[in-house]
């Protein structure tokens, strides 16, 4: 069944946005009477059916809401450099999504290689990512962060740092609790300054390796993002 984002969901009858709209009817052909499922990226999910096969304004009559997937006992929040190539850093918000995470910031480092994001063309990699994979959470994305901003926010996260520098370091499958809230800072490729590294552990990171190869930003971070998942799998 094809899936549709709508933030917003209430009543008996809604109508999808003018994208949404085209996609419906230009491009998949759905026409009157045909059932949709809706999603609104809380963990919700409705089907509904096609009234009005308008391409601008197309009108939904709710059917049913299925029940609502529970949360999870864990967020995984991932601060990591937005890669120089743009298709790298889309390729790790999709593939994320798709496996699953809460939070991203994009942060800027003493490395960065990128300084500069369009929030609104990776929200829709966000949303094409949930709706493809049948998540039902969208991921919030952050806005740009500094490295000091990242690593001086006070939460209740257990927090790590995955740096390529020598050192006293454990692996992240081995340092991850289950059911805790998680934030991991993945560097540039030029990986963090020594200073960040020392910075980050002084606010309380924990220094992790994500095993003997060298990865690439977008790499560690997917990598990252699946240790995290599958230790917390049930």
């Amino acid at each position: 069944m094809n899936s549709f984002y709508i933030p917003d969901i209430s009543g008996t009858s809604i109508r999808l946005n003018a994208d949404e709209s085209r996609h419906c009817i230009k491009v998949l052909r759905l026409k009157k009477g045909d059932m949709v499922q809706l999603m609104n990226g809380r963990g919700s999910l409705y089907k509904a059916v096609i009234q009005d096969p308008d391409s601008k304004n197309c009108l939904l009559g709710i059917v049913e809401e299925e029940k609502s997937q529970s949360n999870r006992d864990f967020h995984l929040t991932i601060a990591i450099a937005p890669t120089k190539n743009n298709d790298r850093f889309e390729w790790f918000l999709e593939k994320t999504t798709e496996i699953g995470i809460d939070r991203i910031i994009p942060t800027i480092c003493q490395h960065s290689e990128r300084k500069d994001i369009k929030p609104d063309r990776l929200e829709k990699i966000l949303i094409s990512a949930m709706k493809q994979s049948g998540q039902t959470y969208l991921p919030e994305l952050a806005s740009l962060t500094t490295f000091n901003e990242v690593v001086d926010a006070t939460d209740d996260s257990v927090k790590f740092i995955a740096h390529c520098e020598s050192g006293e370091k454990r692996l992240l499958k081995n340092s991850v609790p289950s059911g805790k809230n998680i934030l991991i800072l993945i560097g540039p490729e030029g990986d963090f300054d020594p200073a960040e590294i020392k910075l980050a552990i002084d606010k309380g990171f924990i220094p992790v390796s994500l095993g003997n190869a060298r990865l690439r930003t977008e790499t560690a971070g997917i990598v990252a993002c699946h240790t995290v998942c599958l230790i917390n799998e049930k």
